[in-house]
């Protein structure tokens, strides 16, 4: 593809989501603090993830859920994934991704990106996934179970989650509002159920993970502090979690941290009353 080519195809698409170089010219990210974001978030869960599997993810076919311009995806083959599956619900992300792809010479064979409601795509069409990659998505749907469960019967081994969770404390799931209309947002439905952190743990395990909550330490690659962009992580608003059915997490490199203990209210023996028993 040409020069010229690259720039008036960047310049087509309305929003970029994130920072790429493509061809020497940078895509226009809508907010600069969040280039810093979105480099942050790989160092804080991507990289613990490369480490995880010995530093390489080569042998490895990945799923990309909510894949936007194919950010995560990229990164996965930058690592070496022999394979990588992205599905967005938005057509602009599609075309965006296959753009990024074509400029940076990806071999068409390694990778293929579905425009589809997630609910809709029989995930099993395209086989098993040894990861799959949940970012930014959880807090954006209707039907966490039913996403769940999708993703349980294509993975093997690894599921990412990244996610906004409500700070209430036990395991809930907090109604919330989205728009249509906003890009980063759901596609199907306005109102979405967004999971605390033990809800996650919860749900994970119910169809066979075990998982750990990654704790923030947000740094820039020389070592320093740095929220840019990331203040929802600071202040309990969003974690990361490694979900795994065979890999082991006691092997991560990442600091991981426990869970708040439930109120009362929130626990399962205070839902009993023995007032009902037969």
């Amino acid at each position: 593809m040409r020069d010229n080519e690259i720039l008036e195809k960047i310049e087509s698409f309305p929003r970029w989501h994130y920072r790429f170089d493509l061809g020497g010219h940078k895509t226009p990210i809508y907010e600069n603090k969040m280039a810093v974001r979105h480099r942050n978030r790989a160092l804080h869960f991507f990289d613990p993830m490369v480490e995880l599997f010995g530093g390489s993810l080569k042998g490895k076919r990945v799923l990309d859920l909510g894949c936007n311009a194919g950010w995560w995806s990229l990164r996965a083959i930058t690592e070496g994934a022999d394979y990588v599956l992205g599905v967005d619900g938005r057509g602009m992300h599609v075309e965006q991704s296959e753009f990024v792809f074509e400029v940076k010479g990806v071999e068409k064979d390694r990778y293929d990106f579905v425009e589809a409601n997630l609910f809709d795509l029989d995930f099993r069409r395209f086989g098993e996934f040894d990861i799959v990659l949940c970012l930014g998505l959880l807090y954006h749907i209707s039907k966490p179970i039913d996403l769940m469960e999708r993703i349980g019967s294509v993975s093997t081994d690894l599921l990412l989650v990244d996610t906004a969770v409500s700070p209430v404390k036990g395991s809930v799931f907090e109604v919330r509002r989205d728009s249509l209309e906003e890009a980063r947002d759901a596609v199907d439905y306005e109102i979405v159920l967004v999971p605390s952190a033990q809800a996650v743990h919860d749900l994970a395990s119910q169809f066979g993970y075990r998982t750990v909550t990654l704790k923030p330490d947000f740094r820039n690659p020389k070592g320093l502090p740095d929220y840019r962009g990331a203040n929802d992580y600071r202040r309990g608003l969003r974690r990361a979690f490694f979900c795994s059915k065979k890999t082991d997490l006691s092997e991560l490199s990442a600091e991981v941290e426990s869970l708040p203990e439930a109120p009362q209210s929130f626990r399962r023996e205070a839902w009993r009353d023995e007032s009902f028993s037969s």
